[in-house]
């Protein structure tokens, strides 16, 4: 159980498998031993991410490395960008 929790890192895009948003993808924004810190943008505004348990969402794929050094560096990161990764994955995933 620790490896999953080790293998989420800030910038990935997740998949959401309980509760309301089941289905969704969004970004993790931060990660502790136990929760994520999660946006999409649209739903989940930066200013009001969704907490949630690492054991709730599974890892889709990452992000570009632009997006996670600007999330690592603890600059404000905008709705629109995060908007753009989720759209981004959403089309690999259909393109799979």
């Amino acid at each position: 159980m620790s490896a999953k929790k080790n293998s989420i890192n800030v910038g990935e895009i997740v998949q959401s498998l309980a509760g309301r948003d089941k289905g969704e993808l969004l970004i993790v924004l931060a990660s502790t031993n136990e929760y994520v810190t999660l946006a999409d943008g649209k739903t989940r505004k930066a200013q009001t991410p969704k907490r949630k348990k690492i054991k709730h969402i599974k890892k889709i794929s990452f992000v570009s490395e632009e997006l996670t050094e600007h999330i690592k560096s603890g600059k404000p990161i905008g709705n629109e960008r995060l908007q753009k990764a989720v759209k981004t994955a959403k089309q690999k995933i259909q393109e799979d």
